[in-house]
């Protein structure tokens, strides 16, 4: 006769008496296999997810790396090639002799340089002032700061530009450290190091003025050595934004010993206007690995300091 199975309860397991009629308990053994076991498949699935999403990302930049060793025909071979068959480094060579590429590139990394550094210095001193100095106005002010976000720099250019000229600082490099270290990156720098002073615990500063620290004693010994996420994250945010400049130098500068090198990578073209591709490949390449290899290294300081300033997703 056939019968219909049936739960199998503690009772059958350990027989008649106290606890009978109650399900078995799952063995917490393999529970926790289970658990590893979905884990690791979750792990596996958003490793694959990110190897996707990079593709689109990752493969231009190696084929451009790769293709600057290309002579000229097998760069638009066909089928296009990922190596090169007969590496060169002619092209990198012509990059310095076509035009002072060395001069740019010195000119692009101390603007760099000089913007972040005054950059983090006035971001840091307006920054705790937002959030420690209580004044008049302080949160309308601020909004007032924050609204230059929203002002396209293409906007301002030939006010700037007019401003400028009448000081007679066109063709230099002033117009290129002021207005960044005053303009739209100061205005993100001093928003994210607000963000972080606020976070700070109140009772650091009533200690340090119980010591006899006055304000700029405060920000100085206290707050900014605490703060070295954010000034991270300030630097690397400004000096790639200084770094991938291109407007600004285009409309103050007009010689090429000035130039920076974004404009200097539009610049390598023949005597028909042709484009040097292989050049501009190689000169692109000198442009973009030590920025990358720098972010790569400081990618942790980075993340860490956008996450202490609130502007994490």
């Amino acid at each position: 006769m056939k019968t219909e199975p049936t739960l199998r309860t503690r009772s059958d397991a350990r027989g008649p008496g106290r606890g009978a009629g109650r399900p078995i308990e799952p063995d917490p053994l393999v529970t926790t296999r289970e658990r590893r076991i979905r884990s690791r498949w979750r792990s596996v699935i958003l490793i694959g997810a990110l190897i996707v999403l990079v593709i689109p990302f990752a493969v231009p930049t190696i084929w451009m790396i790769t293709s600057s060793f290309k002579p000229l025909n097998e760069i638009f071979a066909s089928p296009p090639t990922l190596f090169a068959a007969n590496p060169t480094v002619d092209a990198y060579a012509e990059a310095f002799t076509f035009q002072p590429f060395a001069q740019q590139y010195v000119n692009s990394l101390y603007i760099a340089i000089a913007v972040t550094v005054v950059t983090m210095l006035v971001s840091s001193l307006a920054g705790y002032a937002f959030a420690r100095i209580p004044f008049p106005f302080k949160n309308t002010l601020f909004l007032i700061v924050l609204l230059g976000l929203l002002v396209p720099s293409e906007v301002t250019i030939i006010p700037l530009f007019q401003i400028f000229k009448t000081l007679g600082l066109i063709n230099t490099h002033l117009p290129l450290l002021l207005v960044p270290a005053f303009g739209a990156p100061a205005v993100l720098g001093t928003f994210i190091m607000r963000q972080f002073f606020i976070s700070l615990p109140v009772e650091l500063e009533e200690a340090a003025r119980l010591d006899g620290l006055g304000r700029v004693a405060i920000w100085w010994r206290i707050c900014l050595p605490l703060a070295k996420p954010a000034l991270s994250a300030v630097a690397i945010l400004t000096f790639l934004g200084s770094w991938n400049m291109y407007l600004e130098p285009t409309v103050y500068l007009t010689s090429p010993e000035l130039f920076t090198l974004p404009q200097a990578l539009t610049r390598f073209t023949d005597a028909y206007g042709g484009e040097m591709w292989d050049t501009q490949l190689a000169a692109a390449t000198m442009t973009v690995v030590p920025v990358l290899i720098v972010f790569l290294i400081a990618q942790r300081q980075f993340v860490e300091g956008l996450a202490h300033s609130g502007l994490k997703g």
